[in-house]
C-alpha cells in the first residue's frame, strides 16, 4: 500500500500557448521539470513498480511512454524481474530501428510517437500482460490509439492483458467505460478530486521561457567518456543489462567527479528529454556516495510551459535551449538553481547539436553562479 497523496505528487502549471489542453501537472517527486532529490523520485516510481509487481508478477514486457514516463517505466520494469524486457516509445529518428509502430497523443506538444517493433512480436509472445507506463493518464486515449495499433500489427496482443500503470490517474468514469470495453486494467498511486484545471489556470500571468543570446558565451563543459556506452531503451533492452550498464557508469562518474570536486559540493544531475534514466540513477549514486553536500536531478524537455515567479507556482524561471539531439529544434530546461557544480548526462555523442546546446546551457547555469560543468555523452543512440 503506498502513502503518496494529492498534495505530494501534483502542482498545477499553465502550457505556454497551447490551445489543446492549457494546463499541465508537474509532479516535483519526478525529476523531470523540477529539481528532485533522486532518490525520493525512485522511491515513488518503485512504489508503482511493487505495486504492479504484486498485481501482475508474471508480466515481462513494459512500454514506457516517452519523453516524460522513461525513467518511471525503466524503474517499474526492474521490478518486475531482470528477465523483463523495455521499451519506450520516442519521436527520434533512431539509429538501427527497422520496423516501427506509429500512433498519436493528440493533446500534446508533439503530436506523432512511435514504437520500435523488432523484436516486439517475440516480448509480446514472453508476456501475459503488456504493461504500459505513463505519469498521468487523463483521457486514456493515447494509450487507446496505442493498443489499437498494437492489436492491428500484432495479432498475440489480442490475449494479452493490457495493464496502464501511472503514478496519477485522472480518467472519469465514461473514459474507464471505454477502458474496460477494451480490456485496459489500471494500476495508479494517486487518483486526484476532478477539478477543472482549465479554469484555475486561466488567469495566471505567466511568460515565455527566456531566450538566450544568439551565440552565448559562457565556461565550457569538461567532457567525461564513460567506459560503456549506454544502451537504448528506444530499441528495447533487458532490464538487468540496462541497469547494469547505467549503475557501471554511475559508479565511473562518482569516481571521476570525487577526484574534480571539493568535498560537501552542491551538485545538479540534468537528463536530456527522452534520457532521464541513467542521469536519475547517477545522481543516486552520486547522492549516496555522501561526497556530496546535496544532488538534485532533473531534465531539459520539449514541454513549453509559462513561468511565473510566484512560490506557490511550480514552474518559477526557464529558459528555452537548442536540444541535444537537433540542432533545428528548441526545447527547454527549468527551474534552475544555484549549484556549485553541473553535470549533463545525454544519451548523443557531441554532434554539432549537442555543442550548441552544451553553450545555451553553460550561459544559463553561469548565470547562477555554476562554472564546474561536466558533460557525459553516453553514445550516439539517436
Amino acid at each position: 500500500m503506498n502513502d503518496y497523496t494529492e498534495a505530494d505528487v501534483l502542482l498545477l502549471a499553465k502550457r505556454w500557448q497551447n490551445s489543446k489542453r492549457s494546463y499541465l501537472l508537474v509532479n516535483p517527486l519526478q525529476a523531470k521539470h523540477c529539481p528532485s532529490d533522486p532518490g525520493q523520485a525512485l522511491a515513488m516510481m518503485r512504489s508503482l513498480g511493487r505495486q504492479v509487481a504484486e498485481h501482475y508478477p508474471q508480466a515481462r514486457l513494459v512500454i514506457g511512454f516517452a519523453e516524460t514516463a522513461t525513467a518511471i517505466g525503466a524503474t517499474l520494469a526492474s521490478c518486475l524481474g531482470p528477465d523483463c524486457w523495455y521499451i519506450q516509445t520516442t519521436r527520434e529518428n533512431v539509429l538501427g530501428g527497422q520496423n516501427w509502430v506509429d500512433f498519436q497523443e493528440e493533446h500534446s506538444h508533439a503530436v506523432e510517437q512511435k514504437l520500435c517493433g523488432d523484436r516486439l512480436a517475440e516480448a509480446i509472445e514472453h508476456s501475459p500482460q503488456l504493461v504500459f507506463v505513463d505519469d498521468e493518464f487523463s483521457t486514456g486515449q493515447t494509450l487507446l490509439n496505442m493498443v489499437n495499433q498494437l492489436r492491428l500489427q500484432y495479432p498475440a496482443a489480442e490475449n494479452r492483458e493490457i495493464v496502464a500503470a501511472s503514478i496519477i490517474n485522472r480518467l472519469q468514469p465514461a473514459n474507464e467505460q471505454v477502458w474496460a470495453a477494451a480490456g485496459i486494467k489500471s494500476e495508479y498511486l494517486v487518483r486526484p478530486n476532478p477539478l477543472d484545471y482549465e479554469r484555475l489556470v486561466a488567469d495566471i500571468p505567466v511568460v515565455a521561457a527566456a531566450e538566450l543570446p544568439a551565440d552565448p558565451v559562457g565556461t565550457n563543459f569538461r567532457q567525461i567518456n564513460l567506459p560503456s556506452p549506454c544502451l537504448n531503451p528506444r530499441l528495447g533492452v533487458q532490464i538487468a543489462d540496462y541497469q547494469q550498464c547505467c549503475h557501471k557508469n554511475a559508479a565511473y562518474l562518482t569516481e571521476t567527479l570525487a577526484e574534480q570536486l571539493k568535498p560537501g559540493a552542491q551538485l545538479l544531475v540534468l537528463g536530456t528529454e527522452e534520457c532521464m534514466y541513467p542521469a536519475l540513477l547517477m545522481a543516486d549514486c552520486l547522492a549516496c556516495s555522501g561526497y556530496f553536500t546535496s544532488v538534485r536531478c532533473h531534465a531539459t524537455t520539449r514541454s513549453p510551459i509559462g513561468v511565473y515567479t510566484a512560490a506557490t507556482y511550480p514552474v518559477r524561471n526557464g529558459n528555452l535551449l537548442h536540444s541535444f539531439y537537433d540542432q533545428n529544434r528548441r526545447t527547454y530546461i527549468y527551474n534552475l538553481a544555484q549549484y556549485d557544480a553541473a553535470v549533463v548526462f545525454s544519451d548523443t555523442e557531441n554532434t554539432p547539436a549537442a555543442r550548441l546546446a552544451q553553450a545555451d546551457l553553460a550561459h544559463a547555469l553561469n548565470a547562477w553562479g555554476c562554472t564546474q560543468l561536466f558533460y557525459v555523452g553516453g553514445g550516439q543512440n539517436v
